[in-house]
């Protein structure tokens, strides 16, 4: 590639923030330099697993192979690569090491695109009750913004890429601008109508996803085909990601230079300008080491990594990682604690089933702690459910069945109805969480590997209790049989929502970024990713980062055009 080595701004990460910074700044006129670590991957072309049927992989079946486990043993640990169909997203352990002074599951995938192809598009706003919580808790720091600051930005992301969804009027969990719901099937219907009738404070709901339902035209996308193989890339562009969405919105500007196996590790820092200048790049491949310059900086490659990214980024001014003076960086790391819940079976319905595949499931808003007594617990915040009902699979009795025609009558009948609820809870965000960098090992590119130290803690715990026996009163009082509590803690990280390690706040002396997703003295970078979040909330936080990184990106191109960057 013949790159220049000046540019009017970088983008690191190609993920879900990522893309959106490349957009909107290639939208809006800027020369941007986009820059991905691992390798290209367009959409459709290489998405090489996304028709492929179970029976049609090496096993014969779509489980990873011991193999694989061997080349990915913590990511495998989570289930979440337990699939070949989608093993190539996610990346090699031994390749790419990390550490833990206490367990932390980092699910990381390195190429176009990032985890915009992997993530589970569960989209849902936050409110004041979460933007707030901080202050009237005295927890932490406030939030430098509130809800009526981001409302428009939500409405601008949720009407770009297609958001499915119910309006409910709750104030804890705002209405966006949806497509036509999914439908809830016969079993979730009844628990629907049953929580109705036995409760005030809750509703079920279906959840609100990044899947196009209507007909509205999006630019080389198509509807949702519930496929339910999303993880594998959508070669219909039915679901948002980055590959199918954002990143062909800023090629079209004709202002995005896009470069795979650039690993970005260092800002370059002007202490006389006070500003940053550039940004230092190793090549994944040849491991020649650049420096790429521009006026504006958009740190976008996953909390976890945007912060490791500013830690290296060390100067006279900033000993301690760029825009450090409250020494917060690496702090306050957070998640969503989950599969805290309980799943039940259903008698009746058997004359009913469902169609298609459809990639998505129930949801029931947050229901305590809500700002009144009556919703008042012993921990503070709140939690969500999500999950879904169905019929039982057949494989469980193809073996008692024989062969002939016993065999075909049980495959072909489906097993009995059942309903899981898995609470997502909040975490506080604790500033002992924290990750650290480890300069005695060293990756293959001689940079520095990251240790986590973080945990779960007695809020959360006690939260988990509610969440269990919240979900198994629901089920039993909707005539649920054989009701079974869910208690599978995990550590954190397995959430795959990192938050919280280069937070924003109203003081540079205790956060990382302004209002505006700024490095607080160094005004000419931003952090839009999860790295730059507050507090948590208990809802699926990628629809805050995106609509976070279109209102930076629209503050940082204006400060272009005056000239002031």
């Amino acid at each position: 590639m013949n790159l220049e080595q000046n540019y009017d701004a970088i983008v690191i990460g190609t993920g879900i923030s990522g893309g959106w910074a490349a957009k909107e700044l290639c939208e809006k006129g800027l020369k941007t330099l986009v820059l991905e670590r691992g390798r290209m991957v367009k959409h459709i072309q290489d998405y090489p697993t996304m028709n492929k049927d179970p029976w049609d992989f090496e096993p014969g079946v779509n489980i990873i192979t011991q193999e694989t486990r061997k080349r990915q043993e913590k990511q495998s640990r989570t289930g979440y690569t337990t699939r070949e169909g989608s093993k190539h997203w996610f990346v090699d352990d031994i390749k790419h090491p990390y550490n833990e002074t206490k367990r932390f599951d980092w699910m990381r995938g390195y190429h176009v695109g990032g985890r915009s192809i992997m993530w589970g598009r569960q989209s849902y706003r936050l409110s004041d009750l979460d933007f707030e919580a901080n202050k009237k808790e005295g927890i932490a720091v406030d939030w430098p913004i509130r809800y009526k600051d981001i409302a428009p930005w939500y409405d601008y992301v949720e009407e770009y890429i297609g958001v499915s969804g119910e309006n409910l009027g709750l104030p804890q969990l705002p209405d966006g601008k949806f497509g036509p719901p999914m439908e809830l099937n016969c079993v979730e219907t009844h628990l629907k109508e049953n929580i109705a009738t036995n409760y005030k404070d809750r509703v079920l709901t279906i959840g609100r996803t990044a899947h196009i339902t209507s007909d509205k035209e999006y630019e080389g996308r198509g509807k949702c085909q519930f496929r339910d193989r999303c993880m594998r890339g959508c070669p219909f562009g039915g679901y948002f990601s980055s590959n199918s969405c954002t990143l062909p919105a800023a090629e079209r500007s004709g202002n995005m230079t896009l470069r795979p196996h650039s690993i970005a590790h260092e800002i370059v820092y002007d202490d006389t300008l006070k500003r940053a200048t550039g940004v230092k790049v190793i090549d994944a491949e040849t491991k020649e080491k650049l420096t790429f310059n521009a006026k504006i900086i958009f740190v976008c490659a996953s909390a976890i990594a945007s912060t490791a990214i500013l830690m290296q980024s060390k100067s006279e001014r900033f000993p301690n990682g760029l825009g450090n003076d409250s020494g917060e960086l690496g702090h306050n790391i957070m998640d969503h604690h989950f599969t805290a819940g309980a799943y039940g079976k259903f008698d009746g319905f058997e004359d009913k089933y469902y169609k298609g595949r459809r990639a998505n499931g129930i949801y029931i808003p947050r229901f305590r702690n809500l700002g009144d007594d009556a919703t008042k617990k012993e921990f503070l915040r709140g939690y969500g459910y999500q999950g879904g009902g169905g019929r039982g699979g057949t494989s469980e009795y193809v073996a008692e069945a024989g062969y002939g025609p016993e065999l075909t009558e049980t495959v072909l009948k489906p097993g009995e109805w059942r309903m899981s609820l898995n609470g997502f809870g909040e975490c506080l965000p604790y500033h002992e969480n924290k990750m650290t960098l480890d300069y005695d090992n060293l990756d293959e590119w001689g940079l520095p590997t990251v240790t986590f130290d973080a945990e779960w803690k007695e809020n959360e715990w006690k939260m988990r209790e509610d969440m269990i026996q919240q979900a198994k009163e629901m089920l039993e009082k909707a005539g649920f049989k054989d009701v079974q509590p869910m208690d599978r803690p995990g550590a954190p990280g397995l959430g795959i929502h990192e938050m919280g390690t280069a937070r924003m706040g109203r003081d540079p002396k205790t956060s990382i970024l302004n209002g505006n997703n700024q490095v607080h003295t160094v005004p000419n970078v931003y952090v839009t990713d999860g790295a730059c979040m507050t507090s948590a909330g208990c809802q699926n936080p990628s629809l805050t980062y995106m609509a976070l990184t279109a209102r930076a990106a629209q503050h940082a191109a204006e400060q272009f055009k005056k000239m002031n960057v």
